[in-house]
């Protein structure tokens, strides 16, 4: 149940993902040019209006479709989705995440029937009308059927939101997002649910509490700065460093292994969520796009002007009530504080799952194969964050080996290629990395900063590549 979320989450986030640049673009602008922002000009402000609602779903549309049936997919996507785009009055990027996808999966059939059914010489004349006819006749359709759909659901979402604001209960959200977020499905929540509600606050407001739910980095850096404090052995010592990463890399996944290895301190992560929440919505704090990584600099990037003294006393609110209740359950409730032993308590459940293979791979070791080894790949949800800080890693590893022609990528777990021979991803993510590339060998890990597999796996290169 939890890989399906989770899949379902990677494909939400994943059209958003690829676009986060226009994102900051858009809030860039919105924040410096708009009536309030830092710089009014009412010319310039003109741009915003039509990149919230025309271009951003153009992008999301298009980047679901491409996923689908690649550039043929992307086209079509766009194309349909001005339907949408067209017959509502607020941005459908809802209707966007729904409309790309489907029609690219329409014309993939559509593709899959008329194989070998073309006769030679007309293939283009074939490609270019049937993309033309069916991307037209589902724009159609999307414009009367889909929109009628997407605003009742964009209305009931309001009202749910409403609820929350106006009984004040808004901070009662950690209650599902701190533990959603361990399970890697941040991008989906940010992304796929937070961003479009946020960005349809912003056209009414200028600023949104919903780009802030989700990136606020202050519970993270509670528990870790705990972890600095009353954590023990190699938990301890990679704190310091994970808590710069953190807080100013905004690569959130660093926290996560330091979760599951004491449950329990979900209750500092929701208490801390909480607070900065409630602190948010006190001082009237918004952001002006989505702050992708959630990166203390990134959220003072995208703040509204008059925010900063709200913005920052949320984040310290956040840390402090995760770090104060995060200590004591470290120190005297916390059992598996190592992520030595967390490992070791990971690989036994792994074993005595039914179906798991039992190698030394997904054992957190890596497999002694056959052969020299020459692309590895970081695998992580959205293969942007966590994985390309522990590709670099391993890159500087490798070259201080002396180890040449090994290439070393980051990439989405979903969709990982199928030429890498060995991947490194978490624990967490295993199976789903097993599924995207099977005959890839598995090195898993708890943490991608400081993971003793590394150096193991180094040691492995060496027999195999200079044996």
């Amino acid at each position: 149940m939890k890989e399906k979320v989770q899949l379902f989450g990677r494909s939400l986030s994943g059209m958003v993902m690829p676009n986060i640049g226009a994102f900051i673009a858009w809030g860039l602008i919105t924040a410096l040019f708009i009536e309030t922002g830092w710089m009014p000009n009412e010319r310039i402000a003109q741009l915003v209006s039509p990149m919230s609602s025309v271009l951003l779903p153009l992008l999301i549309a298009y980047t679901g479709g491409n996923v689908v049936a690649g550039q043929r997919g992307g086209v079509i996507g766009a194309i349909a989705t001005m339907g949408v785009i067209v017959g509502s009055d607020v941005p459908m990027f809802i209707g966007a995440m729904v409309v790309g996808p489907l029609s690219a999966w329409v014309i993939k059939k559509f593709d899959k029937l008329m194989e070998n059914h073309v006769k030679a010489g007309f293939e283009m004349l074939v490609n270019n009308f049937s993309l033309g006819i069916i991307g037209a006749v589902l724009a159609v359709l999307a414009m009367y059927g889909v929109t009628p759909l997407v605003s009742t659901l964009n209305e009931w979402m309001g009202i749910g939101v409403g609820f929350f604001v106006k009984h004040g209960i808004l901070p009662l959200t950690s209650l599902f997002i701190e533990p959603a977020k361990v399970l890697f499905l941040n991008n989906a929540i940010n992304h796929g649910i937070l961003s479009p509600m946020g960005i349809q606050q912003v056209e009414e407001m200028g600023k949104s509490i919903f780009f802030l739910l989700e990136a606020n980095p202050g519970p993270g850096l509670g528990v870790l700065l705990a972890y600095c404090i009353a954590g023990k052995g190699n938990a301890k010592s990679s704190a310091p460093g994970a808590v710069i990463i953190h807080f100013f890399g905004g690569i959130h996944e660093i926290y996560f292994p330091y979760i599951l290895m004491n449950p329990l301190l979900l209750l500092a992560t929701i208490a801390g969520g909480a607070a900065g929440v409630f602190t948010f919505n006190l001082m009237g704090v918004g952001l002006t796009a989505p702050a992708s990584p959630g990166s203390i600099l990134a959220l003072v990037m995208m703040a509204e002007r008059h925010c900063y003294v709200g913005l920052f006393l949320g984040v310290l609110a956040a840390a402090a009530v995760s770090f104060v209740i995060a200590v004591p359950l470290l120190k005297f409730m916390g059992k598996d504080t190592s992520l030595e032993e967390a490992q070791q308590k990971k690989d036994a459940m792994k074993k005595q799952a039914k179906g798991i293979k039992d190698d030394s791979s997904a054992a957190g070791e890596p497999a002694k194969g056959q052969g020299k080894i020459r692309k590895i790949a970081f695998a992580c949800d959205a293969g942007m964050g966590s994985s390309a800080m522990g590709a670099t890693v391993l890159k500087k590893k490798i070259a201080a080996a002396g180890l040449e022609g090994i290439e070393v990528i980051h990439t989405p777990v979903s969709s990982i290629p199928a030429d890498v021979q060995i991947v490194v991803t978490h624990q967490e993510l295993g199976e789903r990395a097993e599924r995207s590339n099977p005959n890839a060998e598995r090195v898993l890990i708890t943490n991608f900063l400081a993971a003793p597999e590394y150096d193991i796996l180094v040691e492995d290169l060496k027999k195999r590549n200079q044996g």
